[in-house]
């Protein structure tokens, strides 16, 4: 049945059958696979079923209220000013743009939750002010790329949402584990970064005066609070992941349209279309996983691992390799949304064997998918830069590597010392 799953859903991928189709036919196949030893298995009620079922969670109506926030803050000035707040702070320093690039998308990432709307609501500003301030066009592109990739990690989180619901854990949780992952890879890109223009003839921004700073921190500061907003509500109970959602987007209304003035209402029809075609296709892949994830528990494929690896190791860092090795690949070829709908309930129940904490497991694999983002063939984030900053595609990759470098290692500190993600959800649990 292990090889049945994966023939039939790599195969169906290959021939070019979209990822939400492909899932359904592995189920299919499986479901026919196992009819021919218990008929009593064969049922496409039951796949319509857990399909239907799959995307029946209140968890799940998180995502489309965070993608209209981070849509309504997008369109009503607030990535201009977060720009302008970092640019006030790190603009001063020799390549002073790259490090702005950096920490605007780690503002952005709390605002979002989404990579590609990170790199591109910080792309398209910050990369035509770089190339024309006489960066390298390749490498100003990828280190918006790779920082874009931070989207996920810093809450709030589409891929942590999926995540919850297939692992049963707290999105919350889940959302307070990835605040020390997402710092530590802005801080290891800024550290590339500073390497990277010591030597070449980068412009110097102006200095700004204090009350240059006070003025930019005061025009961004309600952009900029909002993510302490959602870790906030989080954290006292007052509201879950799900209704905090729905706060954020009360609460971009109120800035963006009242204070900012800048969002027109007569935007929403367009804004509430656009995220419901953007939902729409999240919940198609989510209830397509459903299914195929059905079949691999129906099918005791992670027990039948389980044996296996158990059986090469008994160590959990052995596994956890193991793992990251298995998710670099698959992310090379999948995005990181189904990628975690089909993975998680193959390798969690591994994990639980050896001891190791789902929301550890669950950041950990967030962060590497994520990662995958940004490395090609199937890069949506590279895709996203290549549009935006005009170059080619094998020229940024190559470009991108060193950053993609840093996230892997910040990958392997977070895997070798869990309390770098375990450490605030105990805190402030």
């Amino acid at each position: 049945m292990l090889v049945v799953f994966l023939v039939a859903l790599f195969g169906l991928v290959l021939i070019g059958v979209p990822i939400a189709y492909s899932l359904v036919g592995t189920g299919f196949f499986m479901m026919l696979t196992l009819a021919q030893s218990r008929p009593t298995a064969w049922s496409t009620f039951t796949l319509a079923q857990k399909f239907v079922n799959g995307t029946d969670s209140v968890p799940l109506l998180a995502i489309p209220f965070f993608m209209i926030a981070g849509e309504i803050m997008s369109r009503g000035g607030i990535s201009r000013r977060i720009v302008d707040f970092a640019y006030s702070v790190l603009g001063r320093f020799k390549g002073g743009l790259g490090y702005v690039g950096i920490l605007a998308s780690m503002i952005f990432a709390g605002v979002s939750g989404s990579a590609v709307a990170d790199t591109t609501a910080v792309g398209s500003m910050m990369l035509p002010i770089m190339e024309g301030g006489g960066y390298d066009k390749k490498k100003a592109t990828g280190i918006i790329c790779a920082a874009g990739c931070i989207g996920p990690i810093i809450p709030p989180s589409t891929q942590m949402i999926f995540y919850g619901v297939c692992a049963e854990v707290s999105v919350s949780s889940l959302f307070l584990g990835g605040i020390v992952p997402g710092v530590l890879i802005g801080v290891g890109l800024m550290i590339a970064w500073f390497f990277h223009v010591r030597k070449r003839d980068y412009p110097v921004g102006p200095k700004t005066s204090l009350k240059g700073i006070l003025k930019a921190t005061k025009e961004a500061i309600l952009a900029i609070f909002l993510p302490f907003f959602i870790i906030i509500c989080i954290v006292t109970g007052v509201a879950t992941a799900t209704e905090t959602a729905a706060l954020a987007v009360l609460y971009a209304l109120i800035v963006s349209g009242f204070i900012y003035r800048e969002f027109k209402f007569k935007e929403w029809p367009e804004l509430m279309i656009s995220a419901m075609k953007s939902t729409a296709v999240m919940m198609f892949v989510v209830g397509s996983a459903s299914v195929a994830a059905y079949m691999v528990t129906t099918c005791a494929i992670p027990q039948l691992l389980a044996k296996a690896i158990t059986s090469v190791t008994h160590s959990a860092l052995a596994y956890m390799i193991m793992v990251n090795v298995l998710l670099i690949l698959v992310g090379c070829v999948m995005d990181s949304g189904p990628a975690i709908m089909i993975l998680t309930p193959i390798l969690l129940p591994i994990a639980k064997n050896f001891g190791l904490d789902p929301v550890y497991f669950g950041v950990v694999m967030v962060a590497n998918l994520c990662i995958g983002l940004c490395t090609p063939p199937v890069g949506n984030v590279l895709y996203c830069g290549v549009s935006i900053g005009k170059v080619k595609l094998a020229d940024l990759v190559k470009a991108s590597l060193p950053f993609v470098g840093v996230m892997y290692f910040v990958l392997m500190l977070i895997t070798l010392f869990p309390e770098l993600i375990l450490f605030v959800p105990k805190m402030l649990s």
